[in-house]
């Protein structure tokens, strides 16, 4: 993995996605990791995937320099959204796809909140698609962390959204017809103003990701492999493997030619398909190599670059963050367009009261017994 910190990715300009959430005073007492611990028992498998990402969310949030109660987790339905019961903060076990909705919601009426979204591919990209795609869309000042085990853990093994076609399953006895999302590229597609990948076990990678996403004002997307030990385990074995990953890590640093397999292999454009293509570094000039530009207002070379992620069983994929840029975020839209409607209205309460029961009262009206 390259060691380039990921954090390094400022914007002349940027507003910190914290910036209008009350940060810790010299008279609050320092946080640590078991500051946001709960007391529940944590109800996971031996040896999920999601101990590690916890873990480390606990560990990093301290670095905010936020109040607990001022930090909010919501999560639908899946392993991965009973994430908020172990988090001391605020947080809502949800509905089914819909804490997207929901986290948009307490969004834009609580500018004082720093809003984050637990997830996983069933969750997300099945019942709850639609609603994730409308989030990166608008832009909302949240940070979504999904979790991609490639299978459904919680209702015990079903192939999910994400699964390779041909994938054997209780639900797929043959093999899966179905082709998968690739995350990374659907949430380009839908123009997300911060997309990056990261991996369950890596946690100095992990950390800088989760850093970046909650530097980010708008909506971060962050997709976690994630390990499933009972029910599709060693689906990452190839980017986890010590023998393995060197060749199937792809790392994305900012500002650097995106080179791999301990530089023998990189990236150029390919002319001809309009995308990209691995190359031998020795076979081709230095300045041929392409350097990446997560901050390229277009998505199109990051959304080439999310295509080399294998969507059978997974020998490649790029890490690290893709595309982090500048866009008005639609709280932030829609906090001023209000403001701005009761500046011309005038921002007297009796009048306001006064016009509201005008407009309800106003017109025809029936009494009905």
């Amino acid at each position: 993995m390259a060691t380039t910190p990921l954090t390094d990715l400022g914007l002349p300009g940027l507003r910190s996605g914290t910036e209008l959430v009350p940060s810790l005073t010299d008279d609050d007492q320092p946080q640590t990791g078991k500051d946001f611990t709960s007391d529940q028992e944590v109800r996971w498998c031996p040896g999920c995937g999601d101990y590690a990402v916890l873990k480390a969310v606990q560990s990093f949030l301290p670095d905010l320099g936020l109040r607990r109660e001022n930090i909010v987790f919501v999560s639908g339905i899946g392993c991965s959204s009973r994430f908020p019961y172990y988090l001391d903060t605020y947080g809502m076990h949800s509905i089914h796809g819909r804490a997207p909705s929901i986290a948009t919601g307490i969004a834009t009426a609580r500018e004082d909140l720093s809003v984050w979204v637990v997830t996983g591919d069933g969750d997300a990209l099945s019942i709850g698609g639609n609603h994730l795609i409308h989030a990166l869309r608008r832009n909302v000042n949240m940070t979504i962390l999904l979790f991609n085990n490639r299978i459904y853990g919680l209702t015990k093994g079903q192939y999910s959204p994400t699964s390779e076609t041909g994938k054997v399953t209780k639900s797929t006895p043959m093999g899966s017809v179905d082709h998968p999302f690739n995350p990374v590229s659907l949430a380009l597609g839908a123009e997300a103003s911060f997309v990056a990948r990261t991996i369950d076990s890596d946690r100095k990678h992990l950390t800088a990701v989760l850093a970046a996403a909650a530097a980010h004002r708008g909506t971060s997307l962050v997709e976690i492999y994630q390990n499933c030990p009972i029910f599709n385990d060693g689906a990452f074995d190839a980017i986890k493997s010590p023998d393995t990953k060197g060749d199937a890590i792809i790392p994305l640093v900012h500002g650097e030619p995106i080179t791999f397999s301990g530089g023998a292999k990189g990236l150029v454009r390919d002319h001809a398909s309009g995308g990209v293509a691995i190359v031998a570094t020795a076979d081709v000039p230095a300045e041929q190599l392409l350097v990446h530009d997560a901050h390229n207002a277009d998505p199109s070379q990051a959304f080439a670059i999310s295509r080399l992620t294998d969507m059978g069983y997974l020998n490649q994929t790029p890490i690290g963050i893709f595309r982090q840029v500048e866009r008005t975020t639609y709280d932030d839209a829609a906090r001023e367009q209000v403001a701005m409607a009761a500046t011309a209205a005038g921002n007297n309460a009796a009048d306001q009261s006064a016009r509201l029961a005008a407009l309800i009262g106003g017109g025809d009206t029936w009494t009905i017994l």
